[in-house]
């Protein structure tokens, strides 16, 4: 009985743990949504969108460029200034942005991954 008492504390706080990070921490496969960024907030967070291949990617002569993205909403099609963007974006379909919204509207991503 002694072993079962000591065991259930432990227990319960490996539960708590393991829910927290699957709530919170655990990567979704599903897209982000533009409404959950704050434009008078400049930090960076991450949002997972859908590139939008039918508008054309303008690239700068500094390995950045200007693309349009969508979120989860249909409806929402945003404009990315990314710093940088890595080789074979025309390709990609599923984008992991790291930025913040501008004040222009616009999305600057200071980091763009392909999913």
């Amino acid at each position: 009985m002694k072993i079962l008492q000591k065991l259930i504390l432990p227990l319960l706080i490996m539960l708590v743990i393991i829910m927290v990070y699957m709530l919170y921490f655990a990567p979704k496969d599903a897209l982000g949504s533009f409404a959950d960024f704050d434009p008078n907030n400049s930090a960076v967070k991450e949002i997972r969108v859908a590139l939008l291949t039918d508008e054309k990617i303008q690239q700068d002569g500094h390995g950045g460029a200007t693309f349009f993205v969508q979120d989860k909403n249909p409806n929402t099609k945003m404009q990315v200034n990314a710093d940088e963007v890595p080789p074979g974006i025309e390709s990609a379909k599923i984008l992991i942005l790291k930025g913040h919204l501008s004040g222009s509207g616009a999305f600057h991503a200071h980091e763009v991954e392909i999913e």
